[in-house]
């Protein structure tokens, strides 16, 4: 087959090739026609193009792209976002997505996922980070953990060697208070912790409720080993040993009394008996009759004084319990309080969650529905484009048309 004669037109084809490959500071827009087309579409349609390109001005430049020294330095900052992630007690949203980018990016340095693939990288990505945050955390769990039992096991020892050595009980006394407040201070943190986390896996479940109870049996023994005595224990302790002072002090108040009563009477007898000649008739009844009127009025106010210290020490019981009943039901609000704030802290944990969660699923479900759609209209694009091409090659009696329709 010959090679056809090269036109005018081939060789002003060739020639704005060759200008535009070379490499200058021109742009070239090269749009081929359809005789067979549709002219009165096509042809002002290029025109306008040309007309719109003809207004864009173009810079030269030098681009070197070194995908070695790309890699290198997008595994640099994702070690040092790592880094950063580790070092904050709280995982930081911008830094994880930010991690997930380079991640992505440094994927897209040899493939190009689609949205689903980079959104499930970015997922994977966060999830690691908050497992490595969340074992972060129970790392220093157990590090606090041992070092309660390391400080139980010293108050321990220096117990043991102050019982032997002796002279030093007022500093151990102190050093178990101290210990026994720790360990309130710890196994109140612990309670709290747990229940503004509500619910996870089991296994953490079960090592908090684990450490927990090894907190209350630690403090447990500590305080009967100390001989530090519960504010309550002490309360009531207190209200029974003044019970029994008061009831004391009455018996021995009834005791004199009718001590001094029985002296009163062997007094009495005394003195009727050492009247030499003893008087008979009225005078001696008088006189019986006056002593009695004596011993009468010192019962009276013997049992006026014992009344008396009986509604004192009513008074005082009256008054110690309205206090007791006071402490308790200020302590009762103050753990409802408590309790109260707590459960309101977990609430707004988990709504705040829950919320974050739900506008992440709706960003990620609105962002698929467009790029649905988008990925949807360059179809029908690429579809119509091709049923362009295969009528063209059709008009021309191309092979290639079979080849098209097949493929289909």
């Amino acid at each position: 087959m010959k090679t056809p004669a090269a036109t005018d037109d081939n060789s002003l084809l060739l020639a704005l090739l060759k200008d535009a490959l070379t490499g200058n500071t021109r742009t070239y827009l090269i749009y081929c026609i359809n005789p067979q087309g549709l002219l009165d579409v096509e042809t002002p349609s290029a025109l306008d193009l040309a007309q719109r390109v003809r207004g864009c001005a173009t810079k030269a430049q030098t681009v070197r792209w070194n995908p070695k020294q790309t890699e290198r330095g997008l595994r640099e900052g994702i070690m040092e976002l790592q880094t950063i992630i580790m070092s904050q007690r709280d995982s930081d949203v911008h830094s994880i997505h930010k991690l997930a980018e380079m991640t992505q990016n440094l994927q897209v340095t040899y493939t190009e996922p689609s949205h689903v693939g980079r959104s499930r990288a970015m997922l994977e990505v966060w999830l690691m980070i908050q497992q490595m945050v969340k074992n972060q955390s129970w790392k220093k769990k157990r590090e606090e953990s041992e070092k309660i039992k390391v400080k139980i096991k010293s108050c321990k020892s220096s117990q043991s060697n102050q019982q032997i050595s002796g002279g030093r009980h007022a500093d151990h006394n102190n050093e178990s208070t101290e210990t026994v407040k720790y360990l309130q201070e710890q196994l109140r943190r612990e309670i709290e912790e747990h229940l503004r986390e509500g619910r996870g896996s089991a296994e953490k479940v079960q090592e908090k409720v684990a450490r927990i109870q090894q907190l209350k049996e630690a403090l447990r023994e500590e305080t009967l080993k100390s001989g530090v005595v519960p504010e309550e224990s002490q309360l009531c302790l207190q209200s029974q040993l003044e019970y029994n002072e008061a009831q004391e002090r009455r018996r021995q108040l009834k005791e004199d009394h009718a001590r001094l009563m029985q002296e009163e009477v062997v007094r009495m007898e005394e003195d009727l008996a050492r009247e030499q000649p003893p008087t008979e008739g009225p005078q001696r009844e008088l006189l019986v009759l006056s002593r009695e009127r004596r011993i009468l009025v010192l019962q009276m106010e013997a049992l006026r004084t014992e009344a008396q210290q009986a509604e004192t020490d009513l008074q005082d019981q009256h008054r110690r319990h309205q206090t007791e009943l006071h402490c308790l039901r200020e302590e009762s609000l103050q753990v409802f309080r408590v309790f109260r704030q707590v459960s309101e802290e977990q609430r707004k944990l988990s709504e705040g969650r829950y919320r974050s969660l739900l506008l992440e699923a709706v960003q990620d479900a609105v962002h698929l529905s467009a790029q649905n759609q988008q990925l949807q209209a360059d179809n029908k694009q690429l579809q119509k484009a091709l049923g362009e091409i295969k009528d063209a090659l059709v008009v021309r009696g191309d092979p290639r048309a079979d080849l098209i329709s097949q493929q289909e």
